[in-house]
């Protein structure tokens, strides 16, 4: 192999998360790399969280996220927590400022080693998601899939948490959907030209809600961050929920809260399962030999 890098394997409730440190590193994580990595089972990931040197004075690190099919992601809150957990590991610090694609945002690790991150502000604006044709109000716009007098699913509300979401609001078991069948057909609707996360949400009390979602290039997940974040402030937009939710996903909950500044800031967890070191340009890759299984 060439030119190793260390990794370590983690996930956030569920959502597979692969931490590349690519500091003191010129190059990037390759999309064959990401391809490869995702095709082994030990390493298959949703995510890959690469740490790269600061860009920017003030932040702690520039972090590029890459999808399961290679492309790149703006966002992915449950990655940013295992990042947070890593570096916190690392340094001893709680608190940090990183730059993504979609901006600064800042993170902090609690003492019951509960990780809040700064989501951002998030846009609703048809050409900030991005949606390919106006619509003045993105509470509901007019999109459905089935038959056009019995849609499975319809009238989604869309929005962007530096990545475009949109979500379908359900009254039934979010699990009685299958979003496995509809969840591509969605992504890659042309409405979305960027695709689009697509969740299935349900309000089951003014502070609580559950959500299933297929994440635009990795498939169905366990659990995405800023679906969860987009289904809080939509449900607060359309007057299902306040400002302080608890948004369950297959692999648990987080909590969402949608300050009075806008700012969205996203709870949870993080686990940490292996390390090891890998190669950013082709994807081999081989365990740490003290490594837990």
């Amino acid at each position: 192999m060439g030119n190793l890098a260390p990794f370590a394997k983690m996930n956030g409730l569920g959502n597979e998360i692969v931490v590349a440190d690519m500091r003191g590193r010129a190059g990037r994580v390759t999309p064959a790399a990401a391809v490869r990595l995702n095709a082994d089972p030990a390493t298959r990931f949703d995510q890959i969280m690469a740490i790269h040197d600061p860009r920017t004075p003030g932040t702690a690190n520039y972090v590029e996220i890459i999808n399961s099919d290679g492309s790149m992601a703006q966002a992915c809150g449950n990655g940013m927590r295992c990042v947070v957990q890593a570096l916190a590991a690392e340094t001893g610090e709680r608190v940090f400022t990183f730059e993504t694609i979609a901006g600064i945002l800042t993170a902090k690790e609690h003492e019951d080693g509960q990780i809040s991150v700064d989501m951002g502000i998030p846009k609703f604006g048809w050409q900030d998601i991005p949606l390919a044709e106006e619509f003045r109000d993105t509470r509901m716009i007019e999109l459905q899939i089935g038959p056009i007098d019995a849609p499975v699913l319809h009238s989604p509300s869309v929005a962007s948490m530096g990545n475009p979401h949109a979500i379908f609001w359900v009254d039934e078991d979010v699990w009685s959907y299958d979003l496995e069948r509809f969840g591509p057909l969605l992504e890659n609707h042309p409405i979305f030209p960027e695709r689009c996360n697509i969740s299935i949400a349900q309000v089951t009390a003014r502070d609580a809600m559950t959500i299933r979602t297929w994440e635009r290039g990795a498939g169905l997940t366990r659990a995405c961050g800023s679906a969860a974040c987009a289904a809080a402030v939509s449900a607060v937009r359309t007057r299902r929920t306040d400002r302080v939710v608890t948004v369950t996903v297959p692999g648990g909950p987080l909590l969402i809260e949608w300050r009075e500044d806008d700012h969205v800031i996203m709870t949870g967890p993080a686990e940490w399962e292996f390390s090891g070191m890998f190669d950013p340009a082709t994807g081999a890759w081989q365990r740490d030999e003290t490594s837990a299984a």
